[in-house]
């Protein structure tokens, strides 16, 4: 249950970061200047997507890159409240929390 929590919160902290950023903010590089904060918060989200095919036994899929970053957050929310209701192990939500949490700091 607390794996959980750290994940959801961990989450909802993302997401009050990022879900008032424009187009231009999305551009810019994340920290370490490979990669754009939005293929960031894409490669995430498609991290807790692999995770919930794994926990409900379904073969991974990609998750589709939609034409505007804006919409990241709310991809993120779903792909996150699809893991909760996955049931996933304690293990699970531990490595989701924290691959989120290294995302959030790479911000």
């Amino acid at each position: 249950m607390e794996q959980a929590g750290d994940f959801r919160r961990t989450v909802e902290l993302i997401v009050r970061q990022v879900g008032h950023w424009q187009q231009p903010r999305w551009a810019a590089s994340a920290a370490g200047g490979n990669v754009s904060r939005a293929d960031l918060v894409h490669r995430l989200v498609q991290e807790l997507a692999n995770l919930v095919a794994d926990a409900e036994a379904r073969p991974r899929r990609l998750v589709p890159r939609l034409d505007h970053d804006v919409a990241l957050p709310d991809q993120l929310r779903v792909v996150a409240a699809d893991l909760l209701a996955a049931g996933a192990s304690d293990a699970t939500l531990a490595r989701a929390a924290s691959v989120a949490t290294a995302t959030r700091a790479a911000l």
